[in-house]
């Protein structure tokens, strides 16, 4: 399985590739950001995030696309930057006809250090330990990418066979008799 995790941003757009299977070593194929200038507006600079995932889709390959879901801040600039640079990975993603995985920074923070309130050099030295680094990568935006792709790779089993699971029940409806309508 070969992942692009992507931690999304307005002026770091944190990429990383991850090749490998839960319960095997895993590789990084690499890892980056895309940058781009917070003179050039919004829909400019969303451009330029587009040119960069697709250029790493491109270059990389990937199977699955893993970004990290937006969560409430209290400065809402941020967030909207951070919520329009998730919505251009999916977007870029989506064309593709690639699947894309939302994980929270406390489930990614959680499958990769083991505690869902890790900071970031926590995260960093985690990173570098299951991919078997010489350093951190740098900025932090690029590590946090890279545990995108780890926490996919290592969740993606689970969460597929309990997606299976729940398709098939659906397929099967209800079990008979388990369900009464009540009429008065």
């Amino acid at each position: 399985m070969r992942v692009l995790g992507v931690d999304p941003g307005l002026t770091r757009c944190g990429v990383g590739v991850v090749e490998g299977t839960a319960g095997r070593p895993l590789t990084m194929v690499g890892v980056g950001v895309v940058r781009t200038s917070s003179e050039l507006d919004t829909a400019q600079r969303l451009v330029a995030i587009e040119q960069g995932i697709e250029e790493w889709l491109d270059t990389h390959r990937p199977g699955f696309v893993a970004v990290e879901r937006v969560f409430s801040q209290h400065n809402v600039r941020t967030v909207m930057g951070t919520a329009q640079a998730s919505a251009v990975a999916m977007l870029c993603a989506a064309r593709r006809g690639l699947p894309v995985a939302l994980h929270t920074p406390s489930e990614v923070k959680a499958a990769v250090t083991g505690s869902g309130r890790a900071d970031k050099a926590q995260v960093g030295a985690m990173v570098t330990r299951v991919l078997r680094l010489t350093a951190p990568p740098k900025p932090a935006d690029a590590a946090d990418a890279l545990a995108l792709a780890i926490c996919h790779i290592w969740r993606a089993p689970a969460v597929n066979r309990l997606q299976a699971a729940h398709a098939a029940a659906r397929r099967q409806g209800p079990p008979t008799g388990s369900v009464r309508k009540v009429t008065r």
